[in-house]
């Protein structure tokens, strides 16, 4: 079983793993191998299948590494069925403003914090194995909830969203809120500030999405506290540089 990144979280540390958006276990040994601290798997730009999920978790936790997934909005089914499979939380898409906040956290949580369905039959249940009021507190313990802000209502709405009760941090979508954002917004730059102000504020985590190793360290630097670098970029940069001009 991999250490559980919110404890790790809590202690100080900034953590380095890597987004995988394509069916490919390798990739997530290759991760493991390569010493990094947590996969995110996507299921939101990459497939929800449930089945490759449960072998992308199965072979990150071989090597101790965490795993959160993206799942698509409001898909409470797939937030279910990824914890019930060991992932140690959530990457949740679009959220707005705080009513949907608290929607996200729910489906996260065993009643009574929230309306997760309760199982200990599933892999993180240990098959059946574990005590059932053990495992209800570990997963309330250990179970991260990250939002993703991908809009300019979000980012106006940043406070709220940031204060909700079993929101422990937020991911801006840089991609989604330039594309939604118009000539009366803040620039993308701005709204980063405005969001990274409100977490501190709040104490919440911040994960930031980089495409580079420089960019990275710039993250880390800057306090993000989860780095989250694009497998696929990586790969398909190394790929180009193989070419002969």
């Amino acid at each position: 079983m991999s250490a559980a990144l919110r404890g790790r979280l809590e202690a100080g540390e900034q953590l380095v793993g890597g987004i995988v958006r394509m069916p490919c276990e390798d990739l997530v040994d290759m991760i493991g191998v390569a010493g990094l601290d947590f996969v995110v798997i996507d299921c939101e730009h990459g497939p929800p299948d449930v089945v490759p999920l449960r072998q992308h978790i199965a072979f990150a936790e071989a090597h101790g590494v965490g795993v959160l997934v993206r799942t698509g909005e409001r898909e409470d089914g797939l937030v279910l069925r990824a914890l019930d499979q060991g992932a140690q939380g959530i990457v949740v898409p679009h959220v707005d403003d705080a009513e949907q906040a608290r929607q996200v956290v729910a489906s996260a949580h065993y009643p009574p914090r929230g309306r997760r369905g309760f199982a200990t039959y599933p892999r993180a249940g240990g098959f059946g194995t574990a005590d059932a009021e053990a495992h209800r507190s570990r997963m309330s313990a250990e179970t991260l909830v990250i939002v993703m802000i991908e809009s300019p209502r979000g980012v106006r709405n940043a406070e709220e969203i940031l204060a909700v009760d079993g929101v422990d941090g937020y991911l801006v979508g840089v991609a989604d809120l330039g594309a939604s954002s118009g000539p009366g917004d803040p620039s993308v730059a701005e709204s980063l500030a405005a969001v990274a102000a409100a977490a501190e504020r709040q104490g919440k985590i911040r994960a930031d999405i980089v495409g580079t190793p420089q960019a990275g360290v710039a993250a880390h630097d800057d306090g993000a506290q989860l780095v989250v670098h694009n497998i696929a970029a990586a790969v398909m940069s190394t790929l180009q540089g193989l070419r002969i001009p």
